[in-house]
């Protein structure tokens, strides 16, 4: 099989395991999860493990050594919250993180078809559904964010505004700027936990990020399959696996889509069908039809508006790719997770432990 059949074999699997869900979707799934047994809930892409994630489970083992560690990855339709994909699947992403120390890998929701609200909401639900105790989260160290990362310890809801973070509690302005990346996803989960009412006081584990690791890096090498520059940067059980799905046609993934599909959804949906889709509003799907008959994807790109943040457009592909609506999307978030899919686990035990501790009875195995 080519890589590019790889590539639409997953879709096309995602596809039907998503409106499985969708259709199956229901709220009856709760139970009451035991509090005996310490659960850590780190939610990151792997895209690939590097230092800067064993670095981050590392200090939360060594912090709650008998707690079990969850990683939460996202999975279907294997797209990042900018709407990228991933270099590896997520059934091999989650390989590496118990080959390095993980107990337990779920599937996260499908971050690139959702906007970054709506994934958050999606990852703070699995959060109260796995019942947990402990959220590790790294930070970019800047001047005035000690004094937001000590309100979230606190249980406070910090909003994220145009050029200022509000303090949801106390409305206080904290800050007057905006924030990066990693510190803008801390503060995004506690105003979605709030809103949740999930209480997460005491419950965030801030560890600082490590320097050293270059994600551009790490993609060219991988590019390339020439890994002599970023030896360092990753353990080396990733770079093994990493070797062996190229060696295999099966990475990396990070520059392939299912063109056929985002050509095929470009040019053949109605206007309603386009304005429907998840993000999309009546002048970027008037916009399509307009500039069609697209012949590439690099041609959708193109004549998409650039949209509200930097990677719209790529969110945008994403979404013609999968075909999603907002009505569904919203519904699947309202029930979001009806199951829990376990895409790896490190033996029986720790999976039994895991399933008394979460408070969701609904759990599959990938």
């Amino acid at each position: 099989m080519s890589i590019k059949d790889f590539v639409k074999n997953i879709n096309e699997r995602d596809r039907v395991t998503f409106f499985n869900d969708f259709k199956n979707r229901k709220n009856d799934t709760f139970k009451e999860g035991t509090d005996d047994i310490q659960l850590i809930a780190d939610f990151t892409e792997y895209s690939p493990l590097h230092n800067g994630h064993f670095h981050c489970m590392n200090v939360a083992k060594s912090h709650f050594p008998d707690a079990l560690f969850v990683a939460i990855v996202p999975g279907l339709f294997e797209r990042s919250g900018r709407g990228l994909p991933y270099i590896l699947p997520r059934e091999v992403r989650a390989e590496i993180a118990v080959s390095v120390g993980a107990d337990i890998v779920v599937e996260g929701p499908p971050m690139g078809i959702m906007g970054s609200g709506q994934y958050s909401l999606s990852l703070s639900k699995m959060f109260a559904a796995l019942n947990t105790d402990i959220i590790p989260r790294g930070y970019n160290p800047v001047e005035g964010f000690d004094e937001i990362l000590e309100r979230i310890r606190m249980g406070h809801g910090i909003a994220p505004k145009p050029y200022k973070i509000v303090d949801m509690d106390t409305k206080e302005v904290l800050l007057r700027d905006k924030l990066a990346e990693d510190n803008y996803v801390i503060v995004s989960f506690s105003k979605s936990l709030k809103k949740i009412g999930f209480d997460f006081k005491d419950k965030f584990l801030f560890v600082e990020r490590i320097t050293g690791v270059s994600g551009s890096k790490i993609r060219e090498s991988v590019s390339k399959n020439n890994f002599d520059l970023v030896m360092d940067m990753m353990p080396s059980k990733t770079i093994e696996v990493l070797k062996r799905e190229i060696e295999n046609d099966r990475a990396p993934l990070h520059d392939l889509r299912y063109d056929e599909r985002i050509i095929e959804n470009a040019n053949g949906l109605s206007l309603e069908e386009l304005t429907n889709l998840n993000l999309f509003d009546e002048n970027l799907a008037q916009r399509i039809v307009d500039n069609r008959p697209f012949n590439s994807v690099e041609e959708i790109f193109d004549n998409l508006n650039q949209g509200f943040s930097k990677f719209f457009k790529t969110r945008i592909l994403s979404i013609l790719e999968a075909n999603v609506s907002k009505d569904v999307i919203s519904s699947y978030i309202h029930y979001y997770p009806s199951v829990i899919r376990v895409l790896d686990y490190k033996n029986e035990e720790k999976l039994n432990q895991f399933k008394e501790k979460i408070n969701c009875s609904n759990v599959d195995l990938f």
